[in-house]
């Protein structure tokens, strides 16, 4: 049997565990979750400074954020020029270590997954000439052997 031992020592992160124990998050947005949470407070966070600290390309990272929105743990807001301080169009980024602490995911109770993540059956419409009675069945058994 093998043995797994975890030697911290020092520039660790405390976080909630919700998150990582989530089946519906894949291990890539785990990981991004993980790492976005492990960054300082004061971090400026932006695509391409995500980009630039990740192996993953700009593509992977975004479909990684939309990803963590989906299931409530990112929300971003855009903010226009005229109430920023650049006067260009910014991101706001809001991370969440629990999807219940995002406040535009109102009314939902945590014991149901995300709305926009949950599979829907798609039942398909039953045949109504079938042939129901015995009666009916031998209809066409005689015409059939004629």
């Amino acid at each position: 049997m093998a043995v797994f031992k975890v030697r911290k020592v020092k520039n660790y992160t405390s976080m909630s565990n919700e998150h990582l124990q989530n089946k519906e998050l894949s291990l890539k947005a785990k990981g991004l979750l993980s790492y976005m949470l492990s960054l300082p407070d004061d971090w400026n966070y932006s695509l391409e400074g995500l980009v630039s600290n990740c192996k993953e390309s700009k593509t992977s990272i975004r479909s990684t954020l939309n990803e963590l929105k989906q299931h409530g743990y990112l929300s971003v807001e855009k903010l226009y020029p005229n109430k920023t301080a650049s006067k260009k169009i910014e991101y706001t980024y809001n991370i969440y270590e629990e999807r219940g602490l995002n406040p535009y995911i109102k009314n939902q109770d945590m014991d149901n997954p995300y709305l926009a993540s949950q599979y829907i059956e798609n039942n398909t419409q039953q045949s109504t000439n079938r042939l129901n009675t015995k009666e009916q069945i031998d209809k066409e058994d005689k015409l059939f052997y004629k």
